[in-house]
Protein backbone atom coordinates (compact mmCIF):
# COMPACT_ATOMS: atom_id res chain seq x y z
CA UNK A 1 0.00 0.00 0.00
CA UNK A 2 1.43 3.63 -0.80
CA UNK A 3 0.20 6.21 1.89
CA UNK A 4 0.54 10.15 1.05
CA UNK A 5 4.00 10.62 -0.84
CA UNK A 6 4.15 7.35 -1.55
CA UNK A 7 6.01 5.69 1.46
CA UNK A 8 4.97 2.29 1.35
CA UNK A 9 3.34 0.80 4.71
CA UNK A 10 3.31 -3.01 5.09
CA UNK A 11 0.88 -4.56 7.55
CA UNK A 12 1.79 -7.63 9.42
CA UNK A 13 0.58 -8.95 12.72
CA UNK A 14 2.76 -9.39 15.66
CA UNK A 15 3.06 -12.00 18.39
CA UNK A 16 0.71 -14.51 16.04
CA UNK A 17 -0.48 -17.56 17.06
CA UNK A 18 0.53 -19.31 13.79
CA UNK A 19 -1.19 -18.30 11.12
CA UNK A 20 -3.84 -16.41 13.16
CA UNK A 21 -4.12 -13.83 15.93
CA UNK A 22 -1.41 -11.62 16.92
CA UNK A 23 -1.60 -7.88 17.17
CA UNK A 24 -1.96 -5.43 13.55
CA UNK A 25 1.18 -3.15 13.04
CA UNK A 26 2.13 -0.66 10.14
CA UNK A 27 5.83 -0.54 8.89
CA UNK A 28 6.92 1.94 7.30
CA UNK A 29 10.69 1.67 5.56
CA UNK A 30 12.74 4.16 3.85
CA UNK A 31 15.65 6.27 3.50
CA UNK A 32 14.14 8.95 5.58
CA UNK A 33 11.64 9.56 8.22
CA UNK A 34 8.81 11.51 7.28
CA UNK A 35 7.74 14.44 8.82
CA UNK A 36 6.07 14.53 11.93
CA UNK A 37 3.18 15.93 10.71
CA UNK A 38 3.30 13.07 7.70
CA UNK A 39 4.10 10.45 10.35
CA UNK A 40 1.42 11.46 12.38
CA UNK A 41 -0.85 11.16 9.04
CA UNK A 42 -0.09 7.60 7.90
CA UNK A 43 -0.86 6.41 11.82
CA UNK A 44 -4.19 7.50 11.62
CA UNK A 45 -4.68 6.28 7.95
CA UNK A 46 -3.57 3.04 9.06
CA UNK A 47 -5.45 3.12 11.91
CA UNK A 48 -3.71 -0.02 14.33
CA UNK A 49 -2.68 1.16 17.39
CA UNK A 50 0.47 1.59 16.35
CA UNK A 51 2.23 2.35 12.91
CA UNK A 52 6.29 2.44 13.12
CA UNK A 53 8.56 4.23 10.73
CA UNK A 54 12.43 3.79 10.37
CA UNK A 55 15.33 5.01 8.36
CA UNK A 56 18.89 4.32 8.32
CA UNK A 57 20.68 6.44 10.12
CA UNK A 58 24.77 5.67 11.36
CA UNK A 59 25.18 2.27 12.59
CA UNK A 60 21.48 1.79 13.06
CA UNK A 61 18.16 2.27 12.30
CA UNK A 62 16.27 5.72 13.75
CA UNK A 63 12.63 4.58 14.71
CA UNK A 64 9.71 6.42 15.72
CA UNK A 65 6.22 4.66 16.64
CA UNK A 66 2.91 6.48 16.13
CA UNK A 67 -0.94 5.60 17.20
CA UNK A 68 -3.85 7.00 15.45
CA UNK A 69 -3.79 10.07 18.31
CA UNK A 70 -0.02 10.52 19.40
CA UNK A 71 3.32 9.67 19.32
CA UNK A 72 4.47 6.72 21.85
CA UNK A 73 8.24 6.13 23.27
CA UNK A 74 8.04 2.67 22.64
CA UNK A 75 6.16 0.10 21.06
CA UNK A 76 6.86 -3.92 21.59
CA UNK A 77 4.80 -5.44 18.79
CA UNK A 78 5.31 -2.79 16.21
CA UNK A 79 9.21 -3.10 16.96
CA UNK A 80 8.98 -7.38 16.59
CA UNK A 81 6.76 -6.54 13.09
CA UNK A 82 9.45 -3.89 12.15
CA UNK A 83 12.19 -7.04 12.91
CA UNK A 84 10.58 -8.88 10.48
CA UNK A 85 10.50 -6.41 8.20
CA UNK A 86 14.46 -5.53 7.94
CA UNK A 87 15.06 -9.34 8.14
CA UNK A 88 13.14 -9.60 4.75
CA UNK A 89 15.44 -7.26 3.54
CA UNK A 90 18.65 -7.99 4.22
CA UNK A 91 18.30 -11.41 6.28
CA UNK A 92 18.24 -12.79 10.23
CA UNK A 93 20.59 -10.88 12.50
CA UNK A 94 20.60 -8.53 15.26
CA UNK A 95 19.46 -4.42 14.11
CA UNK A 96 20.09 -1.97 16.28
CA UNK A 97 17.12 0.84 16.53
CA UNK A 98 17.82 4.06 18.10
CA UNK A 99 14.45 5.22 19.60
CA UNK A 100 13.58 8.72 21.17
CA UNK A 101 14.43 7.40 24.44
CA UNK A 102 17.65 5.52 23.70
CA UNK A 103 18.78 2.29 21.73
CA UNK A 104 17.20 -1.00 21.62
CA UNK A 105 17.50 -3.99 19.49
CA UNK A 106 15.59 -6.68 17.64
CA UNK A 107 16.68 -9.84 16.34
CA UNK A 108 15.41 -12.12 13.61
CA UNK A 109 15.39 -15.66 12.88
CA UNK A 110 13.33 -17.87 10.50
CA UNK A 111 11.90 -20.99 12.45
CA UNK A 112 9.80 -23.58 10.26
CA UNK A 113 9.27 -21.31 7.74
CA UNK A 114 7.95 -18.27 9.87
CA UNK A 115 9.92 -15.20 11.33
CA UNK A 116 10.76 -15.02 14.71
CA UNK A 117 11.42 -11.95 16.40
CA UNK A 118 13.12 -10.85 19.89
CA UNK A 119 13.08 -7.68 21.19
CA UNK A 120 15.47 -6.12 23.80
CA UNK A 121 13.39 -3.50 25.78
CA UNK A 122 14.69 -0.20 27.45
CA UNK A 123 15.50 -0.54 30.88
CA UNK A 124 12.81 -1.51 33.45
CA UNK A 125 11.93 -0.33 36.68
CA UNK A 126 8.66 -0.66 38.77
CA UNK A 127 6.89 0.76 42.41
CA UNK A 128 4.06 -0.03 44.05
CA UNK A 129 0.85 1.99 42.54
CA UNK A 130 -0.51 5.04 44.05
CA UNK A 131 -4.01 3.92 45.70
CA UNK A 132 -5.87 7.04 44.35
CA UNK A 133 -4.82 5.76 40.90
CA UNK A 134 -5.85 1.93 41.60
CA UNK A 135 -9.38 3.28 42.95
CA UNK A 136 -9.61 5.16 39.71
CA UNK A 137 -8.92 2.57 37.32
CA UNK A 138 -11.32 -0.09 39.35
CA UNK A 139 -13.89 2.53 38.65
CA UNK A 140 -13.20 3.00 35.45
CA UNK A 141 -13.78 -0.87 34.33
CA UNK A 142 -16.48 -1.71 37.25
CA UNK A 143 -14.32 -3.60 39.36
CA UNK A 144 -13.85 -3.89 42.80
CA UNK A 145 -10.80 -3.86 45.25
CA UNK A 146 -12.10 -7.90 46.00
CA UNK A 147 -10.94 -8.31 42.12
CA UNK A 148 -7.66 -7.95 43.15
CA UNK A 149 -5.29 -10.79 43.19
CA UNK A 150 -3.54 -9.87 46.46
CA UNK A 151 -0.36 -11.76 45.42
CA UNK A 152 0.37 -9.82 43.09
CA UNK A 153 -0.04 -6.18 44.09
CA UNK A 154 -1.04 -3.17 42.22
CA UNK A 155 2.13 -1.87 40.37
CA UNK A 156 3.32 0.85 37.82
CA UNK A 157 5.84 -0.72 35.91
CA UNK A 158 8.10 1.00 33.49
CA UNK A 159 10.05 -0.53 30.45
CA UNK A 160 10.41 2.54 27.89
CA UNK A 161 6.93 4.22 28.69
CA UNK A 162 4.35 3.45 31.62
CA UNK A 163 1.64 0.93 32.60
CA UNK A 164 -0.33 0.30 35.64
CA UNK A 165 -0.46 -3.31 36.37
CA UNK A 166 -3.21 -4.32 37.90
CA UNK A 167 -3.57 -8.60 38.53
CA UNK A 168 -7.48 -10.32 38.60
CA UNK A 169 -8.36 -12.99 41.03
CA UNK A 170 -9.85 -15.45 38.27
CA UNK A 171 -10.48 -15.64 34.48
CA UNK A 172 -13.87 -14.57 34.36
CA UNK A 173 -13.39 -11.29 35.68
CA UNK A 174 -10.79 -10.44 33.12
CA UNK A 175 -12.93 -11.52 30.45
CA UNK A 176 -15.54 -8.76 31.20
CA UNK A 177 -13.24 -6.17 31.05
CA UNK A 178 -14.95 -3.27 29.69
CA UNK A 179 -14.95 0.71 29.70
CA UNK A 180 -15.99 4.15 28.46
CA UNK A 181 -12.44 4.91 25.97
CA UNK A 182 -13.01 8.77 26.53
CA UNK A 183 -12.83 8.30 30.26
CA UNK A 184 -9.96 6.00 30.47
CA UNK A 185 -8.10 8.31 27.79
CA UNK A 186 -8.35 11.25 30.21
CA UNK A 187 -7.61 8.95 33.09
CA UNK A 188 -4.42 7.76 31.28
CA UNK A 189 -3.16 10.84 30.44
CA UNK A 190 -4.06 12.46 33.79
CA UNK A 191 -1.34 9.48 34.88
CA UNK A 192 0.99 9.28 32.04
CA UNK A 193 -0.20 5.71 31.42
CA UNK A 194 0.57 3.44 27.75
CA UNK A 195 -1.65 1.08 29.05
CA UNK A 196 -3.40 -0.27 32.10
CA UNK A 197 -2.59 -4.41 31.98
CA UNK A 198 -5.34 -6.57 33.29
CA UNK A 199 -3.58 -9.89 34.12
CA UNK A 200 -4.71 -13.17 35.43
CA UNK A 201 -2.27 -15.50 36.18
CA UNK A 202 -2.77 -19.05 34.97
CA UNK A 203 0.55 -20.45 36.84
CA UNK A 204 3.46 -18.26 38.18
CA UNK A 205 5.13 -18.71 34.25
CA UNK A 206 2.44 -18.40 32.31
CA UNK A 207 -0.06 -15.07 32.55
CA UNK A 208 -3.15 -13.87 30.24
CA UNK A 209 -3.83 -10.18 29.96
CA UNK A 210 -6.00 -7.47 28.38
CA UNK A 211 -4.42 -4.40 27.65
CA UNK A 212 -6.63 -0.61 27.35
CA UNK A 213 -5.21 1.72 25.15
CA UNK A 214 -7.58 4.49 25.38
CA UNK A 215 -4.79 7.44 25.34
CA UNK A 216 -3.97 5.32 21.69
CA UNK A 217 -7.40 5.60 20.67
CA UNK A 218 -8.07 2.16 20.72
CA UNK A 219 -9.93 0.12 23.27
CA UNK A 220 -7.32 -2.70 23.67
CA UNK A 221 -4.52 -4.21 22.09
CA UNK A 222 -4.64 -7.91 21.35
CA UNK A 223 -0.97 -7.91 22.06
CA UNK A 224 1.67 -5.25 23.75
CA UNK A 225 5.27 -6.12 23.76
CA UNK A 226 5.95 -3.13 25.99
CA UNK A 227 3.78 -3.77 28.51
CA UNK A 228 5.16 -7.94 28.76
CA UNK A 229 8.52 -6.49 29.58
CA UNK A 230 7.29 -4.06 31.97
CA UNK A 231 5.27 -6.52 33.70
CA UNK A 232 8.27 -9.17 33.65
CA UNK A 233 10.32 -6.00 34.81
CA UNK A 234 8.12 -6.03 37.95
CA UNK A 235 8.09 -9.88 38.68
CA UNK A 236 12.03 -9.79 38.78
CA UNK A 237 11.74 -6.46 41.42
CA UNK A 238 9.43 -8.33 43.52
CA UNK A 239 11.33 -11.97 43.35
CA UNK A 240 8.21 -13.60 41.55
CA UNK A 241 8.98 -17.07 41.10
CA UNK A 242 9.60 -16.88 37.40
CA UNK A 243 11.55 -19.29 36.68
CA UNK A 244 13.59 -17.07 33.92
CA UNK A 245 10.84 -17.35 31.30
CA UNK A 246 6.87 -16.06 31.62
CA UNK A 247 4.93 -16.70 28.73
CA UNK A 248 1.48 -14.34 28.15
CA UNK A 249 -1.70 -15.36 26.38
CA UNK A 250 -3.41 -11.80 25.10
CA UNK A 251 -6.50 -11.21 22.58
CA UNK A 252 -8.19 -14.43 23.49
CA UNK A 253 -11.34 -12.27 24.12
CA UNK A 254 -10.70 -10.02 21.10
CA UNK A 255 -10.76 -13.14 19.13
CA UNK A 256 -7.06 -12.21 18.07
CA UNK A 257 -5.42 -14.92 20.30
CA UNK A 258 -1.55 -13.76 20.66
CA UNK A 259 1.37 -15.60 22.21
CA UNK A 260 3.92 -13.45 23.94
CA UNK A 261 7.28 -14.78 25.64
CA UNK A 262 9.55 -12.69 28.16
CA UNK A 263 13.19 -13.82 29.15
CA UNK A 264 13.98 -12.22 32.91
CA UNK A 265 17.58 -11.90 33.36
CA UNK A 266 18.76 -11.69 37.12
CA UNK A 267 20.14 -8.21 37.02
CA UNK A 268 17.41 -5.71 38.40
CA UNK A 269 16.46 -3.01 35.94
CA UNK A 270 18.22 -4.54 32.89
CA UNK A 271 16.39 -4.78 29.81
CA UNK A 272 13.71 -7.64 29.05
CA UNK A 273 14.30 -9.91 25.84
CA UNK A 274 10.27 -10.38 24.12
CA UNK A 275 10.02 -12.81 21.48
CA UNK A 276 6.91 -14.00 19.17
CA UNK A 277 6.20 -14.25 15.79
CA UNK A 278 4.66 -12.43 12.69
CA UNK A 279 2.60 -12.83 9.85
CA UNK A 280 1.73 -10.53 6.97
CA UNK A 281 -1.73 -9.11 7.04
CA UNK A 282 -3.11 -9.14 3.22
CA UNK A 283 -4.40 -5.75 2.37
Amino acid sequence: MNSGNQHQVLRLAAFSDGVAGGNPAGVVVGETLPSEAEMQRIAAQVGYSETVFAAPERDAWRVRYFSPEDEVAFCGHATIALGSVLAERGGDGVFPLDLNTGRITVETQRVDGATRAALTSPPTRSTPADPVLVKSALDLFGFAPEDLDPALPPALAHAGNDHLILALTDRATLARMTYDLSNGARLMRRHKLTTIDLVWVETPQRFHSRNAFAIGGVLEDPATGAAAAALAGYLRDIDWPHGGTIDIVQGEDMGAKSLLRAEIGATPGEPIRVSGTTRPIAE
